[in-house]
């Protein structure tokens, strides 16, 4: 049943990364805490893990084709992505599981109130 689950956050979080270009932090993540009780630090290095090839694969070459991908942009991100996954990973480690999760909620809602707001 927990492989099932997982396919299924797996899948929304496809769904979610193809029409948003969220998946990660938005779905993915709190769904391995919230319905399988894995730890933050857990589920975030889970899930870094498993969107490195899918997600800039197959998503990335259906938005190229219509002309929807800037290489700059996009070489420029990875290079950031490249450095700050690492240190994110450096302090996201050492901090408590609370402290992490409790963090992730009120970076949800700040961007939420802000796209709200707009």
């Amino acid at each position: 049943m927990q492989t099932l689950v997982v396919l299924l956050i797996g899948i929304a979080a496809g769904i979610l990364g193809g029409f948003f270009g969220v998946a990660g932090g938005v779905l993915i993540v709190p769904a391995l805490v919230i319905l399988l009780a894995m730890p933050q630090q857990t589920a975030v290095g889970t899930s870094l893990a498993a969107l490195l090839p899918p997600v800039g694969l197959l998503g990335a070459l259906e938005y190229y084709k219509h002309g929807n991908v800037n290489f700059l942009y996009a070489m420029l991100l990875a290079c950031g992505l490249l450095v700050g996954a690492y240190f994110g990973s450096i302090l996201a480690v050492k901090v408590s599981e609370d402290t992490l999760r409790r963090a992730f909620a009120l970076f949800l809602i700040l961007i939420a109130v802000k796209l709200f707001m707009d």
